[in-house]
């Protein structure tokens, strides 16, 4: 006689209740798996929000880029525009003299220095043919014990800068450079911070200089 599917099941009981066991085991784990979090399949990574606060800092770093991108410079005498510009940094004297509209007939070109980098409220001034004044030279700042000119650190260009006592052409370019790299002086002691410029030598130029 053959044996029935009933009699081959009662024979491996034993194996049919383990088997069953072991799916309900992990019925029972997959049903207290904690939820997954949720994720729509329709939105992108690109699309998804910044945050308010992460997108205020990105527009205030670069409105920040933007103010030191730009300097404001006053140019007055034998321009055709004089006027106030706002310019790049990075601009020189030639590129404001020709935003200016370039330089009269009666202009001095001898009294500028049109490859001078420009500063942040700089007045650039373009003397008359006769004129004994330098173009790169605000209104002059004067000493009242001495009755004397002051030269301004922060606009004064290499040759007047060579004027003061014991300046070169050296600590003369200097000077320039370390205010196209820091920024204009608020200071005649800050002097101290260029190599070459001790206690000694500030001192003696304090009389003859001025930041204003």
């Amino acid at each position: 006689m053959k044996t029935t599917v009933i009699e081959k099941l009662k024979a491996h009981w034993k194996v049919c209740l383990c088997l069953l066991a072991i799916l309900a085991i992990g019925f029972a784990f997959y049903l207290r798996r904690p939820p997954n979090e949720k994720i729509n399949p329709l939105v992108s990574p690109d699309q998804l929000t910044v945050p308010k606060t992460e997108q205020s800092t990105e527009k205030n770093l670069a409105k920040s880029s933007e103010e030191i991108t730009t300097v404001v410079v006053d140019v007055k005498g034998q321009v055709k525009n004089p006027a106030v510009y706002q310019v790049a940094k990075t601009a020189r004297v030639d590129d404001v003299v020709k935003l200016a509209g370039g330089l009269t007939d009666q202009a001095d070109v001898k009294s500028i220095n049109l490859a001078q980098k420009v500063t942040d409220e700089m007045v650039i001034y373009i003397a008359s043919i006769g004129e004994a004044v330098t173009a790169t030279q605000p209104p002059a700042s004067v000493n009242q014990s001495q009755g004397a000119t002051l030269v301004n650190i922060n606009t004064a260009d290499l040759t007047q800068l060579q004027t003061l006592s014991g300046i070169g052409v050296k600590k003369a370019q200097d000077i320039i450079d370390y205010r196209e790299q820091n920024g204009k002086f608020n200071s005649v002691d800050e002097l101290k911070n260029i190599s070459g410029f001790g206690e000694k030598t500030v001192e003696k130029l304090k009389d003859d200089i001025t930041v204003d």
